[in-house]
């Protein structure tokens, strides 16, 4: 229960991503964004790789609705977004999670201002939201090589199939 309740503390609201901004002045902040709807390999590979770029993780997640629509897929979430935020609070490698309800990260990244922007490198340099505002602001856009082939997408396809198969 201890666990949970620290947890959800490390959730933090857009308004106080400044104030977060500012604790850590000096601190090398680094973020990435996504649903996280099933948490698997791929993910965890890329947030282990994010921190290592710097002292704090902050990891926006889509909230249920901005998953929705995304057009993700039928049912999709899955995993409700407290249950998502819980999951990656539990990583080592995750600071904190801030949840975004609109469909980018945008305005949670200008609250922000993270020194490094970190995105899987199958996100081509021009369609990587907020690299922009980090780049006007002396951070950096880091595309992280992607290890195997891990999606939740092809995740849901394989459970699918096999649920169908006789």
């Amino acid at each position: 229960m201890r666990e949970m309740e620290e947890a959800t503390e490390r959730i933090v609201q857009r308004e106080d991503l400044p104030r977060l901004r500012e604790r850590h002045a000096g601190e090398r902040i680094v973020f990435t964004n996504g649903c996280f709807d099933i948490l698997h390999r791929g993910h965890v590979e890329l947030l282990a790789s994010a921190r290592e770029l710097g002292d704090l993780l902050v990891v926006g997640l889509n909230s249920d609705d901005s998953v929705r629509r995304l057009g993700k897929g039928d049912g999709r979430p899955f995993n409700r977004q407290d249950d998502r935020a819980y999951l990656l609070l539990m990583l080592r490698c995750v600071d904190c999670v801030t949840i975004f309800d609109e469909d980018t990260p945008l305005e949670t990244i200008a609250a922000l201002r993270p020194d490094v922007l970190a995105k899987g490198a199958e996100y081509a340099p021009g369609e990587i939201v907020g690299a922009d505002i980090v780049e006007e602001n002396g951070g950096e856009v880091v595309r992280i090589d992607m290890v195997g082939a891990h999606s939740t997408s092809a995740l849901v396809r394989r459970i699918r199939e096999e649920a169908d198969a006789p």
